[in-house]
């Protein structure tokens, strides 16, 4: 009990300090006139991490019992030196975090929930709390490997809330470039201004929560080039409003399964990547990327 206590206290104590930054970030960019950030687009952020902190309230529950009932029935093994342990668990947990994101981004019935993070055309602390609203509901079945693994639905909850506090960490443009050595390893404020960039040669790259590593090993790095303005925000920017941002897309894929011709076409509108049209109207990211690269 009191391990859980501490546990809950140091997120406490991070969350806040998180929350003490965002002041200070805001504060600075007011005051130089950096127009980082924006009143109505801050709101809306502020609002979509409510609507997703009260979702995953409601699913918490659950949530900590499917782990824990594959922990106790279907482990595979446990890890008893706590060093190890916890490494382990942090590296797998970053892992499947990097599986999960890339679903996002390349499956469209996962993105048109998951593009909700990426619709503000501003980049701040608080575009971090611009949540994936309807993540909770299935972010579980990518974890349920760490139970299986042999670690404990407590220490993967904490694990992940660690790493996220990380992950808001870099949303911002107050900070350039780090020591390459940093860069190279871990997901900097750098990695990821591109991976909110809407520009087509930065679409769908940098999808790591802490480490880069990731990214480096399965092709989807692309680093910040000098000189080159990013835009923020999507490809196509939804109409403003809260309901709008979280429902627009599925809205879209909706409608585009409807009029697709034939059962194949209809799944594949599903599942294919976003930008994927049966009669070749929309383009892929990797589409638009090539286009880019032959015209170079």
């Amino acid at each position: 009990m009191n391990e859980l206590l501490d546990k809950n206290l140091s997120i406490v104590s991070l969350f806040g300090f998180v929350i003490l930054l965002t002041l200070v970030e805001m504060y600075f960019s007011y005051a130089h006139d950096k127009k980082v950030y924006h009143g109505r687009d801050t709101w809306t952020n502020i609002y979509l991490m409510t609507v997703a902190f009260v979702i995953n309230l409601t699913m918490k529950t659950g949530t900590f019992f499917l782990l824990d009932y594959f922990y106790h029935e279907f482990r595979f093994f446990e890890i008893s030196n706590a060093f190890l342990y916890w490494t382990v668990l942090i590296l797998a947990q970053d892992f499947l975090y990097w599986v999960l994101h890339a679903t996002g981004h390349y499956v469209r019935l996962f993105w048109a929930m998951h593009v909700t993070h990426h619709s503000s055309e501003y980049f701040n602390l608080t575009t971090g709390f611009r949540s994936t609203v309807f993540e909770p509901l299935y972010r579980v079945f990518f974890y349920l490997p760490l139970a299986l693994m042999g670690f404990n639905a407590f220490d993967i909850l904490f694990a992940y809330l660690i790493t996220q506090i990380y992950g808001n960490l870099v949303h911002t443009q107050a900070i350039g470039k780090l020591h390459p050595i940093i860069e190279y390893i871990l997901v900097t404020p750098s990695h990821h201004r591109v991976h909110h960039a809407s520009n087509v040669r930065y679409l769908d790259k940098n999808m790591g929560m802490v480490l880069i590593l990731w990214d480096r090993m399965f092709g989807t790095f692309q680093e910040e080039i000098p000189g080159e303005e990013i835009r923020y925000g999507l490809t196509s920017q939804p109409e403003p409003g809260a309901v709008n941002i979280i429902f627009h897309e599925l809205i879209a894929l909706s409608d585009d399964v409807k009029k697709a011709p034939g059962w194949k076409n209809k799944i594949k509108y599903l599942f294919y990547p976003p930008g994927w049209s049966h009669n070749g109207e929309s383009k892929t990211s990797k589409s638009l990327q090539k286009e880019l690269i032959d015209q170079s």
